[in-house]
């Protein structure tokens, strides 16, 4: 089994931000990371799943763990609604961050993904760890 952490970053919003992911693929570790300028928190906590999941060919069970409602009701709960209304949220404007949510959504659909939430900083140690490391990314540690 694949578990993969995710977090992104952003001290303002928008912002300079960051976005980091630790990848626990049967033991070998491997640690992302990445920023933007001029970013927002929501687009970061996208890159991060995004980045972890587009290099990775396997059909075994990825289970990614995200201190993020937003992510994790965005890709299990809302996308189908937004899918089927044209990306259309359900005040009938465009969905925020589409071009995110679509990469995530296709990456999504052609994996064995899990997504599970994590409350931040309630000591769980991969998650405060992949916190700093988007921290440290976005220019915030």
């Amino acid at each position: 089994m694949i578990k993969i952490y995710t977090d992104g970053s952003c001290l303002e919003n928008p912002g300079n931000g960051g976005w980091a992911a630790i990848i626990n693929d049967n033991g070998e570790i491997k640690k992302i990371n990445g920023n933007e300028k001029n970013t927002t928190n929501n687009r970061m906590e996208l890159m991060a799943p995004i980045n972890a999941l587009k290099n990775i060919n396997s059909d075994e069970e990825i289970n990614i763990f995200t201190d993020s409602q937003y992510v994790k009701l965005g890709i299990t709960e809302w996308i189908n609604t937004w899918v089927k209304n044209n990306w259309k949220n359900s005040k009938k404007e465009e969905v925020k961050n589409k071009d995110l949510w679509i990469k995530l959504y296709n990456l999504n659909k052609s994996l064995n993904v899990k997504w599970n939430w994590v409350k931040a900083h309630s000591g769980d140690p991969l998650n405060e760890e992949v916190d700093l490391l988007a921290k440290k990314a976005a220019g915030l540690d």
